[in-house]
């Protein structure tokens, strides 16, 4: 496939690239401003519209994998080499082939392809940079259906920078670093303080309360160890991801539970309730894990957001 940038280099989308990664450099502002070098696809992209010139052999290739089995697809990787800078004004122009086909591999997604293009994107006939794009065309493997006894939640991973908090969670206690130097509190626990770069910290005990910030609802895949109220009740029942915006000031990711999926909103008032989950997925009273059971955080709608 061939083409040409539906829109020649600019600065506005580089202003806006910059902002959503917050980076501030100023290489990327001013008359001589270029773009970030990781930019390099996204002066190639055809958006929901598509490129024109595009060739069916891409499209015959995948149908060819479907045809064989391979109905599913993933994206694995993508390698891009600068050779030049790209300026406000530059257009564009790449062309694009299909690289490799490798032999047939097994993963535990299942056996299938690794398909990889090569896309090579010009300035005036000069090779500015070259994008390298990695699909695996599969066969899902087999999976056993999910049973609803003995579904295991899954551990949080516990380190030197944040086995504090957990320790705080086992009491019960919902602990936040506070940097000793500039007095910022801090969620997630973290060696160092990101606002003045300060190494000595200590705890303060949050209220509990706070507000939904945002939130996601979990629909796949099914897994119903996080399903409430009753893990065992729906083995592909959705459940709440919520930010939670601490009285503190502090947010932090855990289940909203109290209410249905469906009614938990942004601004919705929550108390943070420590629940034990034994082994087998069950919650219990929130009592002290033991016996490889374990305490985790989880945020309760009060009643009066409900």
């Amino acid at each position: 496939m061939s083409g040409v940038g539906k829109d020649p280099v600019n600065q506005p989308m580089i202003r806006h690239w910059c902002e959503a990664l917050g980076d501030t450099s100023p290489a990327y502002t001013g008359p001589d401003a270029v773009a970030p070098a990781t930019m390099l696809q996204a002066w190639i992209m055809g958006g929901l519209s598509g490129h024109e010139g595009r060739t069916d052999a891409y499209d015959e290739l995948l149908g060819l994998l479907d045809e064989a089995g391979c109905t599913s697809v993933v994206a694995t990787d993508c390698e891009q080499e600068y050779l030049r800078p790209l300026r406000p004004g530059d257009e564009v122009t790449f062309d694009t082939v299909i690289e490799s086909v490798s032999e047939r591999k097994t993963t535990k997604l299942g056996t299938g392809y690794f398909v990889t293009t090569r896309t090579d994107v010009r300035v005036a006939g000069d090779l500015a940079g070259t994008h390298r794009f990695r699909i695996l065309k599969y066969t899902p493997a087999r999976r056993k259906a999910p049973g609803k006894p003995g579904a295991r939640r899954p551990r949080p991973v516990v380190n030197r920078d944040n086995a504090g908090f957990w320790e705080g969670v086992a009491e019960h206690r919902l602990l936040i670093q506070r940097c000793t130097g500039c007095g910022t509190l801090r969620h997630p626990w973290l060696p160092g303080c990101n606002a003045c770069g300060c190494l000595d910290w200590n705890t303060v005990e949050a209220g509990g309360e706070g507000t939904v910030y945002s939130y996601v609802v979990m629909h796949h895949p099914p897994f119903p160890a996080f399903t409430e109220p009753d893990p065992a009740a729906d083995a592909a029942g959705p459940y709440a991801v919520g930010l939670v915006e601490l009285a503190e000031g502090v947010r932090m990711v855990s289940n909203v539970v109290g209410v249905p999926h469906d009614k938990v909103r942004i601004g919705l008032p929550v108390r943070v309730e420590f629940r034990r989950y034994e082994d087998d997925g069950g919650s219990g009273d929130g009592a002290d894990g033991g016996d490889g059971a374990q305490v985790l955080p989880v945020f309760r709608v009060l009643e009066s957001g409900a």
